[in-house]
């Protein structure tokens, strides 16, 4: 579908996303990505994760490249008068605004929400924040990283027996930024109803805790500090990584249909049969022995051709790919999971189809813009 035949589901939209690094800028790639005309405003010496390589092109790292795209870019310097009003000539016009400022930063210009809320009173205002504005923690930054390791994320994450590890991804930005997204399309979905606009934020702090099923779940239950597990599931087994003759291969099997078919594909059928395995929480309870006789069974295996078999039997199974051959997959090509724009620029597609309003991919990173685009001629007002 062409980009004249399909303005994406969010065309008309209007949205000033004053955020950088992270959180802040995922959210507003995606609302491009679905439409929204995005003007992204940056300092004169733009977003610091232009800095965060290598690798570089034309001295702007990869970072940055991966989360500015369907963006135009303006400079301005909030720190003086001049460009503050400009601000607000543009904030005039936007449906949303998306900001990560530390808290205070835009109440000290004579920016912040409650400032220009009656101004702008159909004016969704998002904030993605570390901790929130107030309590123990509030106003203070945030990091992923950081926020991992409160959060209670590090603590379940690595070997049994072993440290405590970061993720390796920002996974707790990423989720706000996600969160973001939510919110704001909440928001938009309310002020059909009321015309008003309102305050919306995401906290790093909120949405790593809310990362923490179902070690959450189980602490809630019986009060058990959870563990760290490796690659195995807290709850249900087998579903953990497994040596063959070849490369390792996860299994995710989840019910007792699944587990009697894995143990007929490698000629164990006798294990679903066994008292210590024939219910998923024996299988949990009794994973150390479970994982030692289905490797010594495995290790007469090709992992690749092994996979093939199991998911042909519907049994969830899956290789350890390196992040090159699964960008490359052929079902990847596929779902089009990767977009390309022009010559130099590749990157991630958007996960989220649609069928008559799919993502479109539109400006590159650092297309340089001053205005929001016309409505298209459709959402015109009256």
């Amino acid at each position: 579908m062409s980009i004249a035949m399909n303005r994406g589901s969010l065309a008309g939209l209007r949205v000033l996303d004053l955020s950088r690094i992270l959180g802040g800028p995922y959210c507003g790639q995606i609302l491009g990505d679905h439409g929204a005309d995005v003007l992204k405003i940056e300092p004169p010496q733009g977003d610091d994760t232009r800095t965060w390589g290598p690798p570089f092109r034309d001295g702007v790292a990869s970072y940055y490249f991966g989360l500015n795209r369907n963006k135009r870019i303006q400079h301005l310097d909030l720190a003086t008068e001049q460009d503050r009003e400009r601000l607000l000539e543009l904030i005039a016009q936007a449906d949303v605004l998306l900001e990560n400022f530390k808290i205070g930063t835009m109440e000290r210009w004579n920016l912040g929400y409650d400032a220009l809320s009656q101004r702008f009173p159909r004016l969704i205002w998002c904030r993605v924040s570390g901790f929130g504005a107030d309590g123990p923690l509030g106003a203070l930054p945030g990091y992923d990283a950081a926020i991992q390791a409160m959060s209670g994320i590090m603590s379940v994450n690595g070997e049994a027996g072993g440290d405590a590890l970061r993720v390796g991804l920002p996974v707790v930005d990423m989720v706000t930024g996600l969160n973001a997204v939510i919110g704001i399309m909440m928001a938009l979905q309310e002020r059909q109803r009321s015309g008003m606009g309102q305050f919306v934020e995401a906290a790093l702090y909120d949405s790593g805790l809310s990362l923490l099923h179902p070690h959450a779940a189980n602490w809630f239950m019986d009060g058990r500090v959870p563990q760290r597990t490796g690659n195995a599931h807290p709850n249900i087994y087998p579903y953990d990584t497994f040596r063959t003759a070849t490369e390792p291969l996860f299994l995710a099997v989840g019910n007792d249909r699944q587990f009697t078919t894995l143990c007929g594909v490698i000629g164990r059928p006798d294990l679903a049969q066994d008292e210590r395995f024939t219910s998923a929480g024996g299988r949990s309870t009794h994973r150390a022995a479970l994982k030692e006789a289905l490797e010594a069974a495995l290790s007469a295996f090709d992992a690749e051709s092994l996979v093939d078999r199991l998911m042909a039997a519907n049994v969830p199974a899956a290789p350890v790919l390196p992040v090159d051959a699964a960008l490359t997959h052929p079902h990847t090509v596929h779902r089009e999971m990767v977009v390309s724009l022009g010559e130099n620029y590749r990157g991630l597609a958007a996960p989220v189809k649609l069928s008559r309003t799919p993502a479109t991919y539109r400006h590159a990173p650092l297309t340089p813009g001053s205005e929001f685009e016309p409505l298209p001629p459709a959402l015109d007002a009256d």
